[in-house]
């Protein structure tokens, strides 16, 4: 039976223990990919939603884990086929 990975307290803490463990002795079935946002944001936009939509999305955000701003911004480049 593979190890359960351990909660770090850091970044740094994190960073240590890749650099150092062997990953092919721990379960990494429940891992999931993360998207650094790297590129700055350099224009902003206002947009007006019902109170549903609005509701939805920062509820839908919520489930998935993210700011509802960045879950709006990763929704519109999935659409649009990301990032140029």
């Amino acid at each position: 039976m593979k190890k359960k990975i351990p909660t770090f307290k850091s970044d740094r803490a994190a960073a240590a223990f890749v650099d150092k463990a062997d990953l092919t002795k721990y379960d990494l079935s429940g891992a999931q990919l993360t998207r650094f946002e790297i590129r700055p944001k350099d224009k902003s936009i206002n947009l007006r939603l019902s109170e549903e939509l609005y509701n939805a999305v920062r509820k839908r955000a919520a489930r998935v884990g993210v700011p509802y701003q960045r879950f709006i911004r990763l929704t519109l480049e999935q659409a649009v086929g990301g990032p140029e």
